[in-house]
């Protein structure tokens, strides 16, 4: 369908018959010679001369080619726009960065697959986190790594498949042997607070105006198997300080919470964690637990947030102008060519007139003669 811009521009398509109704005709005036021959000359000429002024009429062709040029400028004034098929656009509404452990406990083969296989924790972690993104496509991913330190594998982007194939380059051991848990969270604010202080220099460099919209989630989901160890900022401190910020973190105990040491899970500190920050723990010691883990997520967190629908505009004002271009050029034209067609046709009847007169004087001459 055909959109207005400017619709307002239609309540000058009365103005060329206020102009011809209300506005007096233009006047022009010639100079003229007075001949006391003029009876003589009235004779001679072929268009009988007439009294008072001369009011130019134009054709009715040319009133439609006036008429239609008029409409057709007005109408490009309007500016129509054509609409296209309406589209729904998906915003993405939250950023999803997985935490994943790498210390040397992941390297365990104590997850059993329903056929009876036994996988690494690492192992079951990439195959239930590539099912996982699959149900993501509104969300951005991020991916950290952290070991005896935090490292960010990929910001966030919704290419998920360039984060699956970041994911599966890793290996158990590749951040070191020890968990960081703390630095871990911690890293996962610092890329949240760097990504919004980024929008907001972006704004306003480009001087654009604040949106209202709905506020952009921010999700964190830990997957650990052993407790914290030497990390420069607590993980009960950086919870706080991700429930500062909006951050929900999901926390998944991957281990056996019977084991002693360094590998031991704590579980009241996970489950501290996540409840700080509005999140929810869980404990997964199988790949199918793991997947109902990430179900649960996925209820959690549904995966639409936001979308937007619209419909693509084309402006069309051109159409009109050329179709008065057009129409200028054709009626130029066939004007042109009548008035060369009409003086030709004058010339021709003025030198039969001229061979008439010449034919009688020469008959005159020859009576005379007899």
């Amino acid at each position: 369908m055909i959109e207005l811009a400017h619709p307002w521009w239609l309540l000058t398509l009365p103005l060329p018959y206020l102009v011809y109704k209300f506005m007096p005709a233009y006047r022009t005036r010639r100079a003229a010679v007075k001949v006391p021959f003029f009876d003589v000359l009235n004779t001679l000429i072929p268009d009988a001369p007439s009294e008072g002024a001369v009011k130019l009429r134009p054709s009715w062709w040319q009133r439609i080619a006036l008429l239609t040029t008029w409409l057709m400028l007005v109408f490009a004034m309007t500016q129509p726009m054509w609409l296209g098929k309406s589209q729904t656009r998906t915003l993405i509404g939250r950023d999803v960065m997985v935490v994943v452990d790498l210390s040397g406990s992941m390297a365990e083969k104590d997850f059993l697959t329903p056929y009876g296989e036994k996988h690494t924790r690492l192992d079951a972690v990439k195959q239930v986190l590539a099912q996982f993104s699959q149900h993501r496509d509104g969300d951005r991913l991020g991916l950290i790594l952290f070991g005896d330190a935090a490292y960010l594998q990929a910001p966030f982007t919704a290419d998920h498949e360039a984060w699956l194939a970041l994911l599966d380059e890793t290996q158990v051991g590749m951040a070191g042997q020890s968990t960081h848990l703390g630095d871990a969270i911690g890293l996962a604010i610092k890329v949240f607070n760097d990504q919004a202080d980024a929008a907001k220099q972006a704004a306003t460099q480009q001087g654009s105006a604040v949106v209202t919209r709905p506020v952009k989630e921010k999700v964190v989901i830990v997957l650990t198997d052993g407790n914290d160890t030497d990390s420069l900022v607590p993980p009960i401190d950086a919870a706080k300080v991700a429930a500062s910020r909006d951050i929900r973190i999901h926390m998944i105990a991957m281990g056996d919470p019977r084991t002693v040491g360094e590998q031991a899970l704590d579980m009241e500190v996970i489950e501290q964690v996540a409840s700080l920050t509005g999140g929810q723990s869980f404990q997964a010691l199988s790949p199918v637990e793991l997947t109902r883990v990430y179900k649960k997520i996925g209820e959690l967190e549904p995966q639409q947030y936001d979308s937007t629908t619209y419909c693509p505009k084309t402006s069309m004002h051109f159409m009109p102008i050329m179709l008065a271009l057009v129409i200028y050029l054709f009626a130029f034209s066939l004007t042109t060519w009548h008035a060369k067609r009409k003086q030709s046709h004058k010339g021709s009847k003025k030198s039969a007139i001229s061979d008439i007169d010449t034919q009688n004087t020469q008959t005159d001459n020859g009576g005379s003669h007899v």
